[in-house]
């Protein structure tokens, strides 16, 4: 890992970081007296340029409430190399949503899938780094972003503890099975009218889940219109299991 540029945010140390090729930003209390649990922030495949306000208020929020936050440029998107497969399986999805139908199994499982393949070990080595600094500690969340990538975090990477997860993208079928591994606790957000999300497909997704303790919290309202009390409903939850 090494950081490309500091800056103090009033209590928030805010680090950009670059591993390998891959970018990244991880926000730190500027006053920390000891090592503090460490939340992923997972994010859509829109770059970190563009979600940077979306993921700086969440960081907030998180350091906020006695945590570090981090999130790394999944791959393909922002300034990291073009796909020419994902670039085709994303306009194969847009011309099947204008066109007003389903959008196939095929479809998803070319878009999604290889996403979820490379995005996952990158974040463990992010993970491995993140640790590695004197002023975080474990244990770590997962937060939001594309549910297929955080559903392979939480089978494949033991150090992860609890995951809010955020329903709203497409999921592959296979996906399902991985889901009956899942045993950490889970809280997962799905907004009702979602107008990009199968929502039946999420419910199923959540019945699918092995964890013993899963909270499904529904609110009424579309992909970008989460209630702030959702959101605190989330930090409980974090407490509950990273303090």
């Amino acid at each position: 890992m090494q950081f490309t540029s500091e800056q103090r945010l009033d209590d928030v140390l805010e680090r950009e970081f670059a591993l390998g090729e891959i970018p990244g930003i991880v926000w730190t209390p500027a006053s920390a007296s000891a090592p503090v649990p460490l939340i992923l922030l997972g994010h859509p495949p829109l770059g970190l340029r563009q979600m940077y306000p979306r993921l700086l208020a969440r960081a907030r929020h998180a350091v906020a409430e006695g945590y570090a936050a981090a999130t790394i440029e999944l791959p393909w998107s922002g300034d990291r190399p073009r796909s020419a497969a994902a670039d085709q399986a994303l306009a194969d999805l847009r011309q099947a949503l204008e066109a007003g139908g389903p959008v196939n199994d095929e479809i998803v499982d070319r878009l999604v899938l290889p996403l979820v393949d490379q995005a996952v070990p990158e974040t463990r080595a992010a993970l491995d780094a993140l640790l590695a600094l004197p002023e975080i500690g474990g244990p770590v969340g997962y937060s939001g972003g594309v549910i297929s990538i955080g559903v392979r975090l939480a089978v494949v990477e033991p150090r992860i503890s609890a995951a809010v997860l955020f329903a709203g993208s497409f999921v592959p079928r296979i996906m399902f099975e991985e889901a009956r591994h899942v045993t950490i606790p889970l809280h997962v957000l799905l907004q009702w009218d979602d107008e990009g999300n199968d929502r039946q497909m999420a419910l199923d997704l959540f019945d699918a889940f092995g964890s013993k303790e899963k909270t499904l919290h529904a609110n009424m309202g579309g992909h970008t219109g989460v209630p702030q009390f959702a959101g605190d409903e989330g930090n409980r939850f974090f407490a509950r299991h990273l303090k």
